[in-house]
């Protein structure tokens, strides 16, 4: 089967051909419908040997859904040709947190070797998967995969992060949006369907902002030097509420802590370089400012994103690409010029 992987530390992914897998004990084939690209791919592939945790070559994307091909011995309750998307974060499904759902929080997945497909894993960006246990899915029905693929990350990181602070995000309140791209920009549409907040956009262009305007965004603020002052125009001495950054880099970090509010939550979405961090303290920023950097979300918070789908209340953005044409997808990504999600359909 065709598979686009990452193989060599430096490299950009390749399009390869591997055998196509079949599932061991209780573990589900599926035939890969959609599968999309994300920053997190681009921040692994980065990283250099010596910090690089993973075994090549590795099999990319975790956001995936597909129709059910196969199951392996002692699956019983999955029917063949389901539609399903995959809960990315794998855990071991007995520990405290996964016994809530939370397998994101597992606290014994790095003990037992557990991780997510894509990062560790095989990936969905192939003809086929296998998905270790039918728990990590959840059916769609007849909603179109591509669209509704990004929703398994792209949606519900975003969902998990604001869902910890509606209780803040009264009428009146600002909620600050940092990055409107792949996570953003769906991030502002479930603030716009889940409280009365008003809802500032940032990012780097006019063609950004723009869209941000388009997905439900009340205010845009061009994301320069001037960002933090620009923002606090319109919020006034009381700030933000809650500001969401899906960047995670340094001077949005800054602006951040510098738009946010007394007792309000700053939330660190994007991995960024992976070196920055938000500088927060008894004389910087506002007092009980809460600041928090979440990891993606509970299996059912993925079924209730699923159900707002169903409900038609998300309008996700995606380009699609053939796997044939996969890479290109990571080098749009790279060059930022991607407009919403891309996924790739086999």
């Amino acid at each position: 089967m065709k598979a686009i992987q990452y193989t060599r530390i430096g490299a950009e992914p390749e399009l390869v051909e591997i055998p196509t897998p079949e599932p061991g004990p209780g573990e589900v084939l599926l035939e890969v419908t959609a599968a999309g690209v994300c920053h997190s791919d681009e921040f692994v592939m980065s990283l250099p040997a010596e910090q690089f945790g993973y075994d090549l070559p590795m099999t990319l994307g975790h956001e995936g859904a597909g129709r059910v091909a196969a199951v392996g011995a002692g699956v019983t309750d999955l029917e063949i040709g389901t539609n399903v998307v995959v809960y990315g974060p794998w855990g071991c499904g007995r520990c405290w947190h996964c016994a809530q759902g939370l397998e994101n929080y597992c606290s014994r997945a790095s003990e037992l070797g557990i991780a997510p497909p894509g990062l560790g894993a095989p990936g969905a960006i192939a003809e086929y998967m296998v998905v270790d246990s039918p728990r990590h899915l959840v059916p769609i029905g007849d909603l179109d995969p591509v669209t509704t693929v990004p929703l398994t990350d792209a949606g519900l990181t975003p969902y998990h992060a604001i869902k910890r602070s509606l209780g803040k995000l009264r009428a009146g309140s600002f909620a600050v949006v940092i990055g409107t791209g792949g996570l953003g920009h769906v991030g502002i549409q479930l603030l716009r369907h889940l409280s009365p907040a008003r809802i500032i956009a940032l990012d780097v262009t006019d063609e950004k902002l723009a869209f941000a305007r388009e997905v439900g965004a009340h205010e845009t603020v061009l994301s320069n030097a001037d960002a933090a002052a620009n923002v606090r125009k319109i919020t006034g001495r009381a700030g933000a509420a809650l500001v969401l950054d899906f960047v995670g880099v340094q001077p949005t970090l800054d602006v951040a802590t510098a738009v946010a509010g007394v007792g309000s939550d700053v939330t660190i979405v994007g991995l960024g370089d992976g070196k920055s961090a938000a500088r927060v303290g008894f004389f910087t920023g506002a007092y009980e400012t809460n600041v928090a950097s979440p990891y993606w979300g509970s299996r059912s918070e993925l079924i209730e994103l699923i159900d707002l789908a169903h409900q038609g209340v998300l309008d996700i953005a995606v380009e699609r690409f053939s796997l044939d044409d996969g890479v290109e997808a990571y080098r749009r990504l790279a060059a930022g010029t991607l407009r919403g999600r891309a996924v790739i359909v086999p």
